[in-house]
């Protein structure tokens, strides 16, 4: 592409045209960088780099704790507004000052970016108002009090507003915008394939070691691991389950693993009275949309047998799961534990009126998730023997994703990520209640939405857990969601690199160190 060659060579005053191999850190990504826009999209891989550019005022450590970053400290100054002090002398990657009127700009422009499939919105919708106290101190003022502020923060890169004024995504991903004040900034983007970065020798914190990063899209498993083995890269992530024993047993190999945030689900449509993927046995077109039947919703959980994917089709990489968030986070439901009954799930077929059971199309991606293709055919089987006949449907992440953000489907596989490390923001998201005007919502009860709600409102800890527990139980006793599997994070690494595996599945680039 001209802007990315046009870029690279400005890039040339403090790059060599080929930096040694030992200064350039390669990562064999398993999905696709789509923009470099840091508010275009929530998707994982966008963020991944995006905040390698770009710092938020808090930053997400790789055990879900959040630290400072462009904020030094923070703190309620009452039960709506929060304090941030910034981190004085910090830049731009061009020189300009990063000062508290940057932080209004940024949280003006979050839900105004167009076309966005994902909108940061979630992060900053309780803010209802910034107040520049001076250069270095910013007031937030929410609507009510809202405990998540400081970890929401952590996923909203900061702009400026002298260069960033009417900002568009294109121009991010040209190049000419992405300036941030982050470790590293970009030298070339090719969308789907690669991202190249450069040290930012003025950034504000310690500098990452690597001069230069690649971040090369590898969507096909096996290659991934064939480009670790033979050295075409230096890490990756999304190891394939069918090579971990094998890598492990490499000496040139490190593998690191960590239970992590996401939640692999089946999003069921039970909102549309009519549905285009379910048909009657016989293919008839049926009256009404069965999943909209809350028996239909559980038959269809309860023929899923968890354990079965979690040890068998995910080769011990998942812990199965029936609610959204694991062990150990806040909102986690004790006893709320998966269920697999198919003689309960025929029962309560025939009592919705599919004695004879159904046609169904289940949707999902064969790139995205680890084994995602394998875990479709795994569940259409299990559906195939309460009776519900099932065709699986796997398509690319590039086309499916755009199908699944247009609802297009009846049955699908999704995944979604407790980014701040509590159930709210996975209920949040996944059943998209961000959106006020309620046209896409995937999940409508006004008295969940009300305790989820109220758990928002609630600073104390202690008194917000049982609220965000309640909301759980409420969303999955209706199946809003068929939760499957949380995600191991697994990463692996030629010998001598040494990283922590993070939590929310992102490899930060500018923490992998050579080994001591």
């Amino acid at each position: 592409m001209r802007w990315a060659a046009g870029l690279a060579v400005m890039m040339g005053l403090l790059l060599s045209a080929t930096p040694p191999r030992a200064q350039t850190l390669t990562f064999g990504n398993n999905a696709t960088v789509t923009s470099i826009d840091p508010h275009f999209y929530t998707a994982t891989p966008i963020i991944e780099v995006t905040r390698e550019i770009f710092d938020g005022l808090t930053g997400m450590r790789a055990d879900g704790s959040i630290g400072p970053a462009l904020a030094e400290s923070w703190e309620p100054v009452a039960p709506d507004i929060w304090e941030f002090r910034l981190r004085p002398g910090v830049t731009f990657q061009d020189g300009t000052p990063f000062t508290a009127d940057d932080v209004a700009f940024t949280i003006e422009r979050v839900p105004n970016v167009p076309n966005s499939p994902g909108s940061l919105v979630i992060f900053t919708a309780s803010i209802a108002r910034v107040e520049v106290v001076s250069p270095l101190v910013v007031r937030l003022h929410t609507r009510g009090p809202d405990p998540l502020v400081p970890a929401n923060l952590a996923w909203v890169g900061m702009l400026s507003r002298r260069i960033h004024e009417g900002a568009t995504t294109t121009g991010f991903n040209e190049g000419r915008l992405a300036i941030g004040t982050g470790p590293y900034r970009l030298v070339s983007f090719t969308p789907g394939e690669r991202v190249e970065l450069a040290r930012n020798e003025t950034y504000w914190g310690p500098p990452p070691h690597w001069a230069r990063a690649v971040n090369r899209t590898i969507r096909n498993a096996a290659a991934r691991s064939a480009a670790l083995l033979s050295g075409d890269v230096d890490v990756i992530n999304g190891v394939p389950t069918a090579d971990l024993a094998r890598l492990r047993a490499d000496p040139r190999i490190t593998v690191e693993e960590t239970v992590g945030l996401r939640i692999v689900y089946l999003h069921l449509d039970s909102l549309r009275e009519r549905t285009p993927f379910a048909t009657g046995p016989g293919g008839e077109a049926l009256a009404s949309n069965p999943l909209r039947d809350l028996r239909v919703r559980r038959a269809l959980s309860l023929a899923i047998d968890r354990g079965a994917l979690a040890e068998r089709v995910m080769e011990g990489s998942a812990m199965p799961s029936a609610q959204v968030v694991r062990d150990g986070l806040s909102g986690f439901v004790p006893g709320l534990v998966p269920a697999h009954d198919p003689a309960a799930s025929r029962r309560l077929l025939a009592e919705a009126g599919f004695p004879g059971g159904f046609r169904l199309t289940l949707h999902g991606p064969n790139d995205r998730y680890p084994n995602d293709a394998r875990v479709l055919q795994a569940i259409g089987q299990m559906w195939q023997r309460v009776g519900v006949q099932t065709v699986v449907d796997a398509q690319p992440w590039t086309t499916y994703s755009a199908r699944q953000g247009r609802q297009e489907f009846t049955a699908s596989l999704m995944g979604g990520t407790a980014v701040t490390s509590e159930a709210s923001y996975p209920l949040r998201s996944i059943l998209n209640l961000r959106d006020a005007a309620r046209a896409n919502r995937r999940y409508d009860n006004p008295a969940f939405e009300a305790v989820l709600d109220e758990a928002g409102r609630t600073p104390d800890p202690a008194a917000r857990e049982p609220l965000l527990r309640r909301a759980v139980r409420m969303a999955m006793e209706d199946v809003a969601i068929a939760p499957l599997y949380i995600q191991k994070a697994t990463f692996a690494a030629r010998r001598g690199l040494a990283f922590a595996p993070r939590v929310d599945e992102m490899l930060s680039i500018s923490a992998v160190r050579p080994a001591p």
